[in-house]
């Protein structure tokens, strides 16, 4: 493998890599801790959308991840500012909760089921029949679709949740219509991350537990990118994919070693890709 430059620019997924089931995963306080005290540049990605930054600052606060609201980058961010470079202080109907509507909110835009310009669809516990058949409907007479993340399933204490990309694939099925999904795996969300964090692609590294978003996306992006196995994705689950991480390690404590190191070569506890 080239050797790259060592790593400057810190992105972590969140789910399944700082937390798990509403608790911290061992790590990643020392994790947090270690860039904030250094000054190391990084930001927490996320592709759900139910959230405002704000809102998930204070939940990681309660499980001891202090993390600044600037430092979190969420899909529904990232949809807000894409919609804004589209079409400026544009028009659209929602399926989300407060993190959707907030950030779409602050991009100008106005919240409508008359006519709107776009259908964006997002995270909810509370996904309703009446609003996916308008939604559908919208479409149908033209609207452009949305969706914040492809994700099918998302996690709870009680288990797996229908999830954007689920319900994106059911109004999808009724229109014929495809979405343009803004979060992990697309490129847009993993520049606007970097510049967000004022990084470079050969500097900056990818930290996430998902091999179809996470990792396919750090690719994509130039990224180093480090597959930690405690969240969805199993080591033998990996050779299924044609594209690898750069480095798999159990969980966020293996990559302890790596900060402040080359990243070009193996942490401790790095496991073979």
């Amino acid at each position: 493998m080239t050797e790259r430059k060592p790593i400057e620019y810190w992105l972590s997924d969140m789910d399944g890599v700082l937390v798990h089931e509403g608790r911290p995963i061992p790590g990643a306080e020392e994790f947090i801790t270690r860039l904030s005290r250094s000054g190391t540049p990084f930001l927490v990605l996320t592709n759900n959308s139910i959230y405002t930054p704000r809102d998930l600052s204070a939940r990681l606060a309660s499980m001891g991840l202090v993390v600044p609201v600037e430092s979190i980058w969420t899909s529904a961010l990232a949809t807000a500012q894409f919609l804004s470079d589209q079409r400026p202080e544009g028009s659209a109907y929602v399926i989300g909760e407060a993190g959707l509507t907030t950030a779409l909110h602050e991009a100008g835009y106005i919240l409508t089921d008359i006519d709107p310009e776009y259908v964006v669809l997002g995270e909810t516990r509370t996904y309703s029949f009446s609003q996916i058949t308008r939604a559908l409907r919208l479409i149908e007479g033209g609207a452009r679709f949305i969706a914040t993340n492809p994700d099918p399933i998302g996690p709870s204490t009680e288990g797996s949740l229908p999830a954007c990309g689920a319900v994106a694939a059911m109004i999808t099925r009724a229109t014929g219509v495809d979405p343009y999904f803004v979060g992990k795996p697309n490129p847009l969300m993993m520049r606007t991350a970097l510049n967000r964090v004022g990084g470079h692609s050969e500097c900056t590294a990818m930290i996430g537990d998902r091999m179809d978003t996470d990792v396919v996306a750090g690719v994509e992006a130039g990224l180093e990118t480090i597959l930690v196995l405690s969240g969805v994705t199993s080591k033998e689950e990996i050779d299924r994919f044609p594209f690898r991480p750069s480095h798999v390690v159990p969980s966020i404590a293996d990559v302890l070693p790596m900060l402040g190191e080359r990243s070009g070569a193996s942490a401790g506890g790095d496991l073979p890709a």
